[in-house]
């Protein structure tokens, strides 16, 4: 890995636009693959000039200091281009980096969109279990986990031939060192519910009905309830990774739920 992105960093998925609202995505745990959060954003393009935060695979570091990498980075867009608003997105462990960051500094965002949150982890006693064991996990076995997961992250019938690639891809490129780490993080998790309740920005939850990996629906009800000003949307069909099915579009539902003026 070269040097200059042995650290985090935003990646621009198609050309940008500086009049456009800045949206910071922050994808999943295993995501460092650009053509993934190609997919997962597209159609933002249409209001929102978008970054994508990249955490390389060797980057083995605390909640606190990933918030902080993302808070930086954020700021240095802001001084090239000034904004009058910014978007802050979360899906499944980047919703977790998202919730610390509003803990930190929510001011410097204008509106929050957190997409099965990874912050129910804990409540998943096997998932819980599955990371104490991860480490004596052999390594070809963990490979050959990869392919099961992908089953479990969506519906294969609602996957096209190309995202069941990228999703393979995606899950099985992180190193067992890099997601034995990140699981350790989720294992530990915590939110600071009454810094949470002060935020009055809107924040927009969506949660997949058929999440065989977290319960997704039940921890978006419960975030409902922290945040004074938020609404929620519930994917009927999905599993936990929707932003790679074929009838999932982000752009569309923001729209379509008027949560973007």
């Amino acid at each position: 890995m070269s040097k200059t992105n042995s650290h985090p960093y935003f990646f621009t998925p198609r050309l940008s636009n500086p009049t456009y609202p800045l949206l910071v995505f922050l994808p999943g745990m295993d995501e460092t693959g650009k053509e993934m959060m190609r997919i997962q954003t597209l159609g933002l393009e249409a209001a929102f000039d978008v970054r994508c935060f990249v955490i390389p695979a060797d980057e083995l570091t605390s909640w606190d200091k990933l918030a902080e990498e993302v808070i930086s980075l954020t700021q240095a867009e802001l001084k090239k281009v000034p904004r009058t608003s910014v978007y802050l997105c979360g899906e499944s462990f980047g919703a977790c980096i998202a919730l610390k960051v509003m803990q930190k500094i929510p001011e410097m965002f204008a509106r929050f969109v957190l997409i099965n949150s990874a912050s129910s982890f804990h409540c998943v006693p096997w998932l819980n279990l599955g990371s104490l064991l991860f480490p004596y996990t052999p390594n070809f076995f963990y490979k050959i986990s990869s392919f099961i997961a992908v089953s479990f992250l969506a519906p294969v019938n609602r996957l096209s031939s190309t995202a069941r690639e990228v999703l393979f891809k995606a899950v099985s490129s992180a190193p067992k060192k890099t997601a034995e780490q990140r699981l350790s993080l989720l294992t530990e998790f915590t939110i600071d519910e009454k810094k949470l309740s002060y935020i009055t920005q809107p924040v927009f939850l969506i949660a997949s009905k058929h999440d065989r990996i977290l319960p997704s629906q039940a921890e978006a009800q419960r975030l409902t309830k922290i945040f004074p000003n938020s609404q929620s949307v519930i994917l009927p069909h999905s599993g936990h990774a929707c932003l790679v099915e074929t009838d999932v579009n982000l752009w569309q539902i923001l729209e379509a739920e008027n949560f973007l003026n």
